[in-house]
């Protein structure tokens, strides 16, 4: 078995599923009593957040391909960060380190390609929307893409992930406005499923509330995960 290095604490919600989910996932595989070979390095988030605030992504940069170099050192053969968001800084943290990191786009990308859906509508953070880190990594992929276009709806559902789903706080409105805005992307782009761009959306709109079916980065990167944890 191979030992995951997990970069997590953004937010430590998020982080909560991978920690369980690749155990159990790794269990039901394995069986007995085994369990995944993990090595996880929790961020402060409110230090992280504060630098994103500040647009010092170059501070960012360096703290995580740091923390990857202390799970590499630590016996790591491999590397995932536990959240979409901090994609837009994987290939720098990739060229610091000298093992591979499980870059969360490609393991959605797969999950849609082998379902046949490729064109998507992707939600996630204020930047994953508005920046190309994620969308250019999915359309390398062969799917098409595409994210809200008006400025309060992606501020609005940006709100909703840090003050809200960020904190542990599900809020049915909040559920029916993310499900109004992916029924206008049907509507709009004809989208034939949507990528959940952030590790936390998923605690927030389930496969029942849709029509199309959902990608959940979080899920498609665990289990990735745990094939590389069990060379698979």
């Amino acid at each position: 078995m191979k030992t995951i290095g997990i970069i997590g604490g953004m937010s430590y919600e998020s982080s909560i599923h991978y920690y369980e989910r690749i155990n159990n996932q790794v269990n039901e595989l394995a069986g007995g009593l085994t369990c995944a070979k993990m090595i996880i390095y929790n961020v402060n988030f409110e230090d992280i957040r504060v630098l994103m605030l500040n647009n010092e992504w170059d501070k960012i940069g360096e703290e995580l391909a740091r923390i990857a170099k202390i799970l590499e050192d630590a016996g790591a053969d491999y590397i995932a960060i536990a959240t979409n968001t901090m994609h837009k800084l994987a290939d720098y943290v990739q060229k610091k380190i000298n093992v591979p990191l499980i870059h969360i786009a490609d393991c959605v990308a797969d999950k849609c390609k082998k379902s046949d859906v490729l064109n998507v509508g992707l939600l996630g953070t204020k930047y994953t929307m508005v920046e190309d880190f994620l969308k250019n990594r999915l359309k390398e992929n062969g799917l098409t893409v595409c994210t809200p276009d008006n400025t309060d709806v992606i501020n609005e559902i940006d709100r909703i992930i840090f003050d809200e789903l960020c904190k542990g706080n599900i809020k049915d409105s909040s559920r029916d406005y993310y499900v109004s805005v992916i029924k206008d992307m049907i509507n709009k782009y004809g989208i034939k499923g949507v990528i959940f761009g952030c590790t936390e959306i998923e605690m927030l709109v389930k496969q029942e509330n849709l029509d199309i079916p959902i990608f959940d980065t979080t899920q498609a990167h665990i289990d990735s995960i745990v094939n590389y944890s069990l060379e698979e």
